[in-house]
């Protein structure tokens, strides 16, 4: 069974994202470079995302693990308590 992620903030991390690259958001809220995987999450059961965005762009990605839109924060964060 996988362990809960951790809330690694209460609000969207925005990066710039360039058309072609691979990246791998973080779902456990432990990597030291977030949004992105570091990988910290070796034994939690918690995989990160794959994301390879099609044109570069600037994005919002979810730092508190909750969003219903992975890897794009959705607000979740304002229903956390």
């Amino acid at each position: 069974m996988p362990s809960a992620p951790v809330v690694a903030t209460r609000e969207p991390i925005v990066i710039e994202l360039e058309a072609g690259k691979t990246y791998w958001w973080c779902r456990c809220g432990r990597s030291a470079k977030q949004p992105l995987c570091d990988g910290s999450h070796a034994g939690t059961g918690l995989e990160p995302m794959k994301f390879a965005p099609v044109t570069s762009m600037k994005a919002r990605f979810c730092g508190c693990k909750a969003t219903r839109k992975p890897p794009f924060c959705d607000g979740s964060h304002l229903d956390l308590k």
